[in-house]
C-alpha cells in the first residue's frame, strides 16, 4: 500500500496558535486578563525581572540564528572612536575656525575651538585609515574561498568608516548596535540585514567574538577601552584561541596605556605584550591578518 505524503509539522506552531488565540471569541472575552494571554505574546510578563535569563537567551539566539542564515563564519572586528569624524567633517569644522578667528584672532574661546578643530584633522586621518583597510579586506575576501565580513558596533566615527569601507566594494558588513539613554542610530552604511540592536553590552561583545578572526583596535575612549582590555583578558586567561590584536597608532596607544608600568608594578608579565601587535598602516594589519587567516586554513 503507497503511504501518502505528509506535512512535515504533527503539532500546530507557535504562530498558528497566536493567530489562533486572537481570533477566538473567548479570547476577546478575557483579552483583558494577562493571565489568559500566551505567555510569548505577554510582553509585559516578558520584560519582568524574572525573566532577564529568557531576555539573555534571546538577544543571543536571534542575532546568532540571523548570521547563521547568511552563512556568516568569520568576522574582522573593528573596534574604535564614536567620535572620530569624517575627512569632511573635520575639514568643515577647522574652516568654520577659521574663520571666526579671522573675526576675533585675540579670542580665547575661538583660539581653543581652533585647537579642537586641528586634532580633528588629525583624528579623522584614523577614520580614512579604518575605512581603507574595511574595503581591502572585504575586497580581497570576496577574491577568496574563506570570506572575511567586517563587524562594528554600528555607530559613527570608526564605525561607520570601518562599514562604509565594505559597502564601498559591494561587501556586506555588520552592526551591533546598542540602545544607550542618548540616542545612538546606527550608520547607514551596515548591510541592512545584518543590522542589530541589543539591549545587554555583555551579549554585543560575545557576539563581537563569537566569529572573530582578527579585532583592530583604532584610538578611542572609555568603549573602545572596554572592548578591548575584554579580549585580551580573554586570551590572557585562555577563554578564546589566539588571535590577531592590533592596535592602530602606536603613538596613540603608547601616550593612552602604560603597559611598562604594568609589567614594573609586576601587574602583567612580559609575555602579556606579546597578546597584541601595535600596527600604523593598513599594509601592516592587512599582513598581520591575511597571515593569521592562511595559517588558520593550512
Amino acid at each position: 500500500m503507497e503511504l501518502k505524503a505528509i506535512g512535515k509539522r504533527l503539532l500546530s506552531s507557535a504562530e498558528e496558535d497566536l493567530e489562533l488565540a486572537k481570533q477566538s471569541k473567548r479570547n476577546k472575552l478575557l483579552n483583558k486578563l494577562t493571565s489568559y494571554q500566551l505567555a510569548y505574546d505577554d510582553q509585559e510578563f516578558i520584560l519582568r525581572d524574572e525573566l532577564r535569563a529568557v531576555r539573555l537567551m534571546l538577544e543571543l539566539t536571534k542575532a546568532e540564528l540571523i548570521l547563521n542564515e547568511h552563512n556568516i563564519d568569520h568576522t574582522i572586528v573593528i573596534f574604535g572612536s564614536s567620535r572620530t569624524p569624517s575627512p569632511e567633517s573635520a575639514n568643515a569644522l577647522l574652516d568654520k575656525a577659521n574663520i571666526a578667528l579671522r573675526k576675533s584672532p585675540n579670542n580665547e574661546a575661538v583660539l581653543k575651538k581652533r585647537n579642537h578643530a586641528l586634532q580633528q584633522i588629525k583624528h579623522a586621518e584614523y577614520y580614512t585609515q579604518a575605512r581603507n583597510l574595511s574595503k581591502l579586506i572585504t575586497h580581497k575576501s570576496m577574491l577568496s574561498e574563506t570570506p572575511l565580513y567586517i563587524i562594528t558596533g554600528g555607530g559613527p566615527g570608526i564605525m561607520e568608516a570601518a562599514n562604509l569601507g565594505a559597502s564601498d566594494v559591494g561587501g556586506k558588513s555588520i552592526g551591533l548596535n546598542i540602545v544607550l539613554p542618548h540616542e545612538q542610530m546606527p550608520n547607514r552604511y551596515i548591510t541592512p540585514e545584518l543590522c542589530f540592536q541589543f539591549h545587554y553590552f555583555a551579549i554585543r561583545k560575545m557576539h563581537f567574538l563569537m566569529r572573530a578572526r582578527a579585532l583592530v583596535v583604532f584610538p578611542g575612549g572609555y568603549g573602545t577601552l572596554d572592548e578591548l582590555f575584554d579580549a585580551l583578558t580573554l586570551l590572557q586567561t585562555d577563554k578564546i584561541k589566539p588571535l590577531p590584536i592590533l592596535m592602530f597608532g602606536k603613538t596613540y596607544w603608547g601616550k593612552i596605556i602604560n603597559f611598562e608600568a604594568l609589567i614594573a608594578e609586576g601587574m602583567i608579565a612580559n609575555s602579556d605584550l606579546e597578546l597584541f601587535k601595535f600596527v600604523n598602516t593598513i599594509d601592516e594589519a592587512w599582513a598581520i591578518i591575511s597571515q593569521f587567516i592562511e595559517d588558520q586554513i593550512c
